[in-house]
């Protein structure tokens, strides 16, 4: 499973990459769109779907959104997808309390889907279409990749005391402090290598250190979701990381926390 899981990431992150890179902005809306359509068709299976078909209504119902998505007021809706964040949180936090609400209803687990999915795909293409917004859309990626993956390998060695038990019991209070201090060595390795002005130091690692955080949130809610609809993985498309749904839950957070970040720290400027 590990061999599988290393050979299947050396082959899909430079390729993402160069995508990111060589791709204009349309195509990039496109490549994105693509990856939230299998999510969403994934998402169908947290929401109780049995049938492989019916699960394609659901990514269909997606796709209208993020056309209507297009008409949102831009800033508002990533600040409202923190707000639904943030209750996220506590759902884990007090999971299976509470799963009673919502952890049948297949209407309450499709607006879940929506409401993480769509401000993602709206975070990622605002991200791109800044000025410098490829490096910056790098750097995102890379350092959720990297404080994931950091946890991982952190976890299987170290991990001793559970971070969420009832959600996800792989996961270990020692994978996490290390991907805080991986979290940091990179954003300040970025700041040196890049030469960034002293007075934006603080800043930046403050804003890669909550990106993180939500990143981890992000992986913690898809778990809760999993556990509740009694599946071990999103999808099998991706060779020892499940499904597309598995290798983007962190960013499904991580996106919409960095694109505010980034937002705030531009008025502050």
């Amino acid at each position: 499973m590990l061999k599988y899981r290393i050979l299947t990431a050396l082959v899909l992150i430079p390729l993402f990459i160069a995508l990111l890179i060589f791709l204009p902005p349309i195509g990039f809306c496109v490549l994105t769109t693509l990856f939230v359509l299998v999510a969403a068709w994934e998402w169908s299976f947290l929401m109780g779907v049995q049938n492989k078909w019916r699960a394609l209504i659901y990514p269909l119902i997606v796709l209208f959104l993020l056309w209507c998505a297009f008409e949102l007021p831009l800033t508002a809706t990533l600040y409202g997808a923190i707000v639904g964040w943030l209750i996220a949180f506590f759902l884990v936090i007090f999971y299976p309390r509470g799963s009673a609400v919502w952890g049948k209803s297949i209407i309450a687990r499709g607006v879940m889907g929506a409401l993480v999915l769509v401000p993602c795909w709206l975070a990622l293409n605002f991200i791109r279409n800044v000025d410098t917004g490829i490096y910056v859309l790098m750097y995102l990626f890379v350092l959720v990749w990297i404080a994931d993956s950091s946890a991982y390998f952190i976890g299987r060695k170290w991990g001793k005391n559970k971070l969420a038990p009832k959600v996800s019991p792989g996961k270990s209070w020692q994978g996490f402090i290390g991907e805080l201090i991986v979290t940091l060595v990179i954003a300040l390795a970025t700041l040196i290598i890049f030469k960034f002005d002293s007075a934006q130091w603080l800043s930046f690692i403050i804003l890669s250190i909550v990106t993180v955080l939500f990143s981890v949130l992000g992986d913690l809610f898809e778990s809760m979701l999993k556990r509740n609809a009694g599946l071990k993985d999103s999808g099998h498309l991706l060779p020892g990381h499940g499904g597309i749904l598995d290798r983007i839950d962190s960013l499904t957070a991580a996106a919409p926390a960095f694109a505010v970040g980034g937002i705030l720290l531009t008025k502050l400027a």
